[in-house]
């Protein structure tokens, strides 16, 4: 039986990104003190992956306007990574952080990690500032993920977060009505 990572905070990393032309080192450390979206896919040059991928880079501005931060993570090198940057209008769109994990060691700290193919599930995180993983939500391989519907459910958890004792419910979307759980709402909804 498996322990859910909800709530549970980010455990320390450090890795090599392709990330706007450069190779970088990300760490936790540029993960914490605003939100951010873990994004793992499981290999560069394949199917499902770059549709994803260019999905979530069109979201990418509305995500930065909202204080989020992305991270993409897939078990192959940052040397991979501005390879296929190069060579995929897709993946030329990406301006966030494309981070190698060639040892697994961050796929399997997240609990994503396919361990007899060496490839990552198709796993988002979502992390508020303090490092706490909010969100989660992880795919089989032939299964795309919506940025649309990630980006609706950080709103979400960024309102229950300061705005406490309130919760969303189901389809919330910005300006919708929350719920503040009581006795008075047993039963009544």
């Amino acid at each position: 039986m498996s322990t859910s990572l909800i709530n549970t905070t980010i455990q320390p990393f450090n890795a090599m990104a392709y990330h706007n032309g450069e190779f970088v080192e990300v760490s936790e450390k540029d993960v914490l003190g605003k939100w951010a979206v873990v994004f793992f896919y499981p290999a560069d040059f394949t199917f499902v992956c770059p549709t994803e991928l260019g999905d979530l880079a069109d979201h990418y501005s509305k995500l930065q306007e909202m204080g989020v931060e992305v991270y993409s993570v897939s078990t192959d090198t940052h040397f991979t990574h501005k390879a296929w940057h190069d060579t995929s209008d897709t993946i030329k769109k990406i301006q966030f952080p494309m981070i190698g994990d060639p040892t697994g060691r961050i796929t399997r700290n997240f609990g994503v990690m396919i361990e007899e193919d060496g490839l990552a599930l198709r796993g988002t995180f979502v992390i508020n500032p303090k490092g706490e993983i909010k969100v989660i939500e992880t795919h089989d391989l032939g299964i795309g993920r919506d940025a649309g519907e990630l980006v609706r459910k950080i709103q979400a958890a960024q309102y229950v977060a300061s705005h406490d004792g309130e919760v969303c419910p189901a389809k919330w979307q910005p300006g919708d009505e929350t719920l503040a759980p009581s006795l008075d709402l047993v039963g009544k909804i």
